[in-house]
């Protein structure tokens, strides 16, 4: 019996690791990037916690795994889009307020894909209505680069609120 706690000890010791953390964060970061809920950013603040000199290095895997996540989310807007004018047989109608909004906007009002409930939203919106997909990356990669320089930075205490 002891054999077995033994090995489940040394199994779940594996996952604490430098290397498995940020791959936990980068997962995080690219599911909470998609229309399925999470919160990569305590995923972060947990690993700078229990790792400081991870700061840095989990910005970037944290950046990379919402980036790819959010060109997931880009892509099904995109291909819905495609998939639904094609087997109704109808051109879409982009002519709603809203939709005329984040037309005129385009790709800088990505840079709120970073709220929480309308941000994906968006991005997915993005993409239906196919903004130029370069671009509207960029902005969304400025929004959620910010978002998490906002985390590093407060769990490092360089951020004082008093």
């Amino acid at each position: 019996m002891s054999e077995w706690l033994s090995g489940i000890s040394t199994w779940l010791n594996s996952w604490m690791s430098a290397e498995m953390g940020l791959w936990g964060l980068f997962f995080s970061a690219f599911l909470s990037a998609t229309l399925l809920p999470g919160s990569s950013e305590v995923v972060l603040a947990a690993l700078i916690t229990a790792q400081p000199s991870l700061a840095w290095p989990g910005m970037g895997v944290a950046l990379l795994g919402n980036l790819t996540g959010c060109l997931l989310t880009f892509g099904m807007g995109w291909a819905g889009r495609q998939g639904y004018e094609r087997f109704q047989r109808i051109k879409v109608d982009n002519e709603g307020p809203q939709v005329k909004r984040l037309k005129r906007w385009g790709p800088p009002a990505l840079i709120l894909s970073v709220l929480p409930l309308v941000g994906d939203a968006l991005v997915l919106a993005a993409g239906w209505l196919r903004l130029n997909p370069l671009q509207s990356m960029a902005w969304i990669a400025v929004g959620k680069s910010l978002r998490y320089l906002i985390v590093v930075l407060g769990m490092q205490g360089l951020l004082a609120w008093s």
